[in-house]
C-alpha cells in the first residue's frame, strides 16, 4: 500500500523478481537474463537489504552499472529575484 517496489535478485545474480502493491492487487515482474548479470550496489556482509532509487533500479534492468555512470553538469538558468511575480514562487 505505500508504493514501494520490492526487488529480489537471485544469488547468481542472473534473475531478478520485482512486487508493487497496484491500487487494486498485487503486480509481479520478473527478468531472468540470458547471458551476464545484474550489478546491484556492494552491501556489507550483515545487510539483508539496500536501498534503491527508480533512477537506479531503471538502470539496472537496462544492463548499466549505476557505480559507473557520471551525471554531466546541466544548465540551470539562475532565478529571476527581480521580478516580484517570479521571487513568490
Amino acid at each position: 500500500l505505500s508504493g514501494h517496489w520490492f526487488v529480489f535478485r537471485n544469488r547468481r545474480g542472473d534473475r531478478v523478481k520485482i512486487l508493487m502493491w497496484d491500487r487494486d492487487g498485487l503486480l509481479l515482474v520478473y527478468k531472468r537474463l540470458e547471458e551476464g548479470t545484474f550489478r546491484f550496489p556492494a552491501v556489507s556482509a550483515n545487510a539483508k537489504s539496500a536501498l534503491v532509487t527508480t533512477q537506479e533500479l531503471s538502470l539496472l534492468l537496462w544492463g548499466i552499472d549505476p557505480s559507473s555512470v557520471v551525471r554531466q553538469k546541466r544548465y540551470s538558468r539562475p532565478l529571476d529575484t527581480t521580478n516580484p511575480a517570479i521571487a513568490a514562487r
